[in-house]
């Protein structure tokens, strides 16, 4: 998968190591760059590689929850001559969604996206409608505070596993991009894995195992970004809020996926230490002070792993 996404993607190795990651882990992916990264072509590349059904849906202010979710239309038997509610599936009934700049719309909207992201179903007019599974949605949006923006709320931001952030390419690689983009030649993308073994792949990746000194790692490192249980200075001064559970569990799942991609049937302290920031960065909420000298989550993140020792490792 890697490499045909590199067929179009040029550089970017980690971003698309973490989006297959988050993939393998069963979870959710947040893509953050200005305009001009490739942050939706690199999307729809993935969704290339994958044998998936793919749906885009473009973020607007005007977008509705029914745009998203569906909804009930007036039918009629022409048998009986009865008429009934039909329930017509939106864009999210798809395996792999491209939720393109989703801070481009308003609150009510992007609550449609909570239910099914975590709970892998929709409700709609009383009726449950489960959605098919591999279900990942990847998340775009701009970090540019422009107008007509909306940043999503930290419960929704809790509900993606990571947070992925996409830097400008080296000269080499803009090169590249800009010899291989002008052109006339195009490189076709090919699936090479399909629904049930990424199915397979994520129950694979619940089967890693991680030592009990680094559950105990990884409960020290979230326990420690909160300002009334940690030991830490650093934290109380700048850090307002800390991660949830929730963040202990996407580390450690997202830690074993690393290990996986890597060809390891085994967690080690870098699996950790590499997933700690895109599991950490929008879970830790910073104070106005913090932000007011530049003080960022991933700050933190590497303060607290440059403090705490991994306990009893050898």
């Amino acid at each position: 998968m890697k490499k045909e996404i590199q067929k179009v993607i040029v550089g970017q190795d980690v971003v698309i190591e973490e989006m297959l990651i988050a993939l393998m882990a069963g979870g959710h992916c947040l893509l953050e760059g200005v305009p001009g990264l490739a942050k939706t072509l690199m999307v729809r590349t993935m969704s290339q590689a994958l044998d998936l059904s793919f749906r885009r849906i473009q973020f607007t202010p005007d977008l509705m929850p029914t745009d998203i979710l569906g909804t009930e239309i007036l039918e009629e038997d022409h048998i009986t001559g009865k008429r009934f509610f039909k329930f017509n599936k939106g864009p999210i009934f798809a395996n792999i969604i491209l939720a393109d700049e989703i801070n481009r719309t308003p609150p009510k909207t992007q609550s449609a996206l909570l239910e099914a992201m975590q709970e892998f179903e929709v409700t709609y007019g009383g009726q449950t409608y489960p959605l098919d599974k591999p279900f990942f949605i990847l998340a775009t949006q701009n970090p540019i505070e422009q107008a007509g923006t909306y940043p999503l709320p930290e419960a929704q931001l809790d509900r993606f596993l990571l947070y992925v952030k996409i830097g400008y390419p080296s000269v080499e690689e803009e090169i590249e991009v800009l010899k291989s983009t002008t052109g006339v030649k195009k490189t076709p993308v090919q699936a090479v894995i399909g629904a049930d073994d990424i199915k397979q792949l994520q129950s694979l990746v619940r089967e890693v195992t991680i030592s009990d000194d680094l559950v105990a790692y990884v409960t020290e490192i979230i326990r420690a970004t909160r300002p009334d249980t940690t030991a830490h200075n650093y934290v109380k001064e700048w850090v307002r809020w800390g991660a949830g559970p929730r963040a202990g569990q996407a580390l450690i799942l997202t830690a074993k996926a690393r290990a996986l991609f890597l060809g390891r049937y085994a967690v080690i302290p870098e699996d950790i230490k590499t997933m700690a920031f895109p599991v950490l960065r929008h879970r830790i909420l910073m104070n106005f002070k913090a932000e007011a000298e530049n003080v960022s989550a991933d700050r933190v993140t590497e303060e607290l792993i440059r403090l705490i020792a991994i306990p009893s490792w050898k």
